[in-house]
């Protein structure tokens, strides 16, 4: 398991590590002279004048002259909720990541290492933050691969760290009151899973036994189980995640632990790519945005033809997709917010392919975009609100906070392995009802489940790491792994544009789809703009400029172009603490799709009436004009000189950051064991009785938004299951 990050950092090291944060978004002060502090920015006043009356033109509400000098001043490490997020986010990471974020810590912390690291002699926590700021912005640039890993690292961290816990922002920007309204609201009733809970006071081994074990309660293990208990059949849903009931809805920035896996901080092995997967009860359907779109049809024929899997062109196949959208209810005609319909009118004007999305939610959901943080009202039809209850109505029981750590294998017949159940270990929760934040709980019971049929479902990240420590040594397992890659683009417009409300996703461009005639790449979708992804959004090139930035939160909406990636990479478990080693960078083919989906972006911003376009491109000056709207298009001399720097951008590791939302495919369905993990049935090669049912089966990339997909596979395997039981 992992260490407590209290007994891996010395305070010495919290305070260092605070220092090189309070760089990202630095405390500005207005000062006679420059310089003048080792603590602060220093700025002179006409500067500050300057800045101000930049302000005042942008934003349709600015501050006061007083509140905006106090917005600048503030230093995040005062902030003793900005701290704890830190330690929060620190202390949910992989083992390896802490260890290695550790002993950079305490090299860079000596004279040799400072001057190592920095070209200093004096260790970087000590020097003054005009310095800290300086470093962070040379090791973007850096030959050596380590330090533009460092600075993306640390710049994420104090940034979406600093914006979640920073109520000055939050009430300058409107956010605060937003979600203050949110959070005031009525919640909708809390629902009993009438969770099994253990004996905590002895330590004894315990032992049950069901007809099907269903590992993971998301997409993919929600389906199974409401299928397969209503057919008849004793389930048995466990997860490591907890239930949340919607009066905590939507959570706390230091709670993200709570519906987050690594609290939303994981990444891939080169930082270049921030990862969100669910992990709570009802998995990654509780915390996604809602989009509800069928499987494109060329990528169904790619999984035919191409992948020899015949049954998704079959009528079974499409009859759960059926299924699965009609229990759902799926809201077709949804309302659209601003950056909706600046893709729907922008694609309308330049005459390209657009449509409105189904999404999952009921008429007047209201709570917005920071349902993505779990929604309140439970308009949101998550496994959480819809196919869970209707399991556990049809007989199905439930276990929450069990990890499990293996798939219990026996010998079977003509040398297959067959599936006997699951062991792992119960955390109960605290006796108050609060989930331990301990990473290694002293209360804890072996739990072995002994059962006729095991599903895994416990994700693209998590699903292969079981497989693996369960003794199968299939080579496919954690190999081809897809993420969807998304770069964003934001823009800023005249008005107040609060993209936190509304639904979060509800249209889609689908101009550029398929660049290659394979079916590869970028969608455009807008992006929610709840605090934490917003400063995710803004690129940071140093903290002034980013503080800037920041204030202008409520006129600015955020796309993504949203890849669908051709070259996949692979997961395997930390050998510490299981979690997640994601080798995974985007190739220059998937980099180069991607420019095309934020080059679409930039031009229906444009067209729409954008006052500054601001792509994740490290190395690229916005875009700004104050040219009317009805007098532009997409050929304007200067608008056409900046796409042209646009469109040459490499996206490479130093210069942009990717997110991730999807992550597929990682024990794929195939024909044969060869080329993939499960068979067309769902079951594992070289198995008996064994099954996964979740993302890690697709065949490639989905290239949609993968909810209504994993589900309607689900539904296809675990009737199957049921017919041969």
């Amino acid at each position: 398991m992992a260490m407590k990050p209290e007994v891996i950092f010395s305070e010495p090291q919290w305070q260092a590590l605070l220092a090189l944060l309070d760089a990202t978004v630095p405390s500005i002060q207005v000062v006679d002279s420059l310089p003048s502090s080792d603590s602060h920015l220093c700025i002179t006043q006409e500067q500050f004048d300057g800045h101000y009356d930049d302000i005042r033109r942008d934003l349709k509400h600015p501050p006061s002259r007083e509140a905006f000098q106090k917005y600048l001043e503030i230093r995040s490490s005062d902030n003793p909720m900005f701290a704890k997020v830190v330690k929060k986010t620190i202390g949910s990471l992989p083992h390896g990541s802490q260890l290695q974020l550790y002993r950079i810590l305490s090299l860079m912390m000596t004279r040799l290492g400072s001057l190592i690291s920095t070209g200093y002699l004096t260790p970087f926590h000590r020097q003054s933050v005009t310095v800290r700021e300086a470093i962070l912005r040379s090791w973007r640039h850096s030959w050596f691969f380590l330090w533009p890993t460092l600075a993306r690292t640390f710049v994420q961290l104090g940034t979406m760290s600093w914006g979640p816990s920073d109520d000055m922002l939050q009430g300058l920007t409107g956010y605060k009151a937003y979600v203050t309204e949110v959070r005031r609201s009525e919640p909708a009733p809390a629902l009993d899973f009438n969770f099994i809970k253990f004996d905590s006071s002895t330590a004894e081994p315990i032992e049950l036994e069901t007809d099907i074990v269903i590992v993971g309660s998301g997409c993919g293990g929600g389906v199974c189980a409401k299928v397969l208990a209503e057919a008849g059949h004793q389930v048995l849903v466990v997860d490591k995640g907890y239930y949340t009931p919607p009066s905590e809805f939507p959570i706390k920035p230091d709670s993200m632990k709570l519906l987050f896996d690594g609290s939303g901080a994981l990444s891939n092995t080169d930082g270049s790519i921030v990862i969100g997967a669910g992990s709570c009860w009802g998995g990654g359907g509780v915390n996604n945005w809602s989009v509800s779109l069928p499987l494109l049809d060329f990528v169904r024929e790619e999984w035919a033809d191409v992948h020899g899997l015949k049954v998704f062109k079959s009528s079974d196949v499409q009859d759960s997709f059926d299924r699965v959208s009609n229990f759902l209810g799926l809201l077709k005609d949804p309302k659209h917010n601003h950056a909706n319909t600046v893709l729907l009118e922008g694609a309308k004007k330049l005459g390209w392919r657009a449509k409105a999305c189904a999404t999952n939610t009921t008429a007047g959901h209201k709570c917005g975009s920071v349902c993505a943080n779990g929604c309140r009202e439970s308009k949101k039809q998550s496994p959480a609100v819809s196919w869970l209850p209707a399991a556990v109505k049809a007989g199905a029981r439930c276990i929450e906070g069990f990890e499990v750590s293996e798939v219990l294998l026996e010998e079977g017949i003509d040398g297959l392995k067959k599936a006997t159940g699951v062991v792992g270990k119960w955390t109960p929760r605290e006796k108050d009802g609060s989930i331990s934040d301990t990473p290694k709980p002293e209360v804890q019971r072996l739990v072995r489940i002994r059962a006729r049929k095991t599903i895994i479902s416990a994700g693209s990240l998590r699903t292969p790491s079981l497989l693996s420590r369960s003794g199968l040594k299939n080579p496919n397992i954690g190999k081809n792994l897809h993420l969807h890659p998304c770069c964003p683009v934001i823009a800023l417009f005249d008005d107040d544009t609060p993209a936190w409300e509304g639904q979060m996703i509800t249209s889609v461009v689908t101009e550029f789809e398929n660049l290659d005639g394979k079916g590869h790449g970028p969608r455009i979708e807008p992006m929610a703009t709840s605090i934490v992804p917003a400063m995710w959004q803004i690129p940071w090139h140093d903290g002034l400029q980013f503080k800037l930035d920041a204030l202008k939160h409520r006129q600015m909406s955020a796309f993504m172009s949203h890849n669908r990636d051709r070259d996949p990479g692979s997961v395997i478990a930390d050998p510490n603490d299981g979690s997640p080693i994601i080798a995974y960078t985007a190739s220059a083919f998937d980099r180069a799709n991607t420019v095309v989906g934020m080059v679409g972006v930039a031009k229906l911003c444009y067209i729409q009436g954008a006052s500054e376009i601001i792509p994740m491109v490290h190395n690229l000056a916005r875009f700004r004009t104050n040219k009317p709207a009805g007098d532009r298009r997409v050929d304007d001399a200067d608008f056409a000189d900046w796409l042209t720097l646009l469109k040459t951008a490499d996206l490479n590791p130093s210069s942009a950051v990717f997110a991730s939302a999807h992550q597929m495919s990682s024990c794929r369905m195939s024909i044969s064991s060869s080329t993939g993990v499960v068979d067309e049935h769902g079951k594992v090669w070289g198995t008996e009785d064994l099954y996964v049912a979740d993302a890690s089966v697709f065949p490639s990339a989905s290239g949609d938004n993968p909810m209504i997909t994993i589900m309607a596979i689900a539904d296809y395997i675990a009737r199957g299951i049921s017919n041969h039981m």
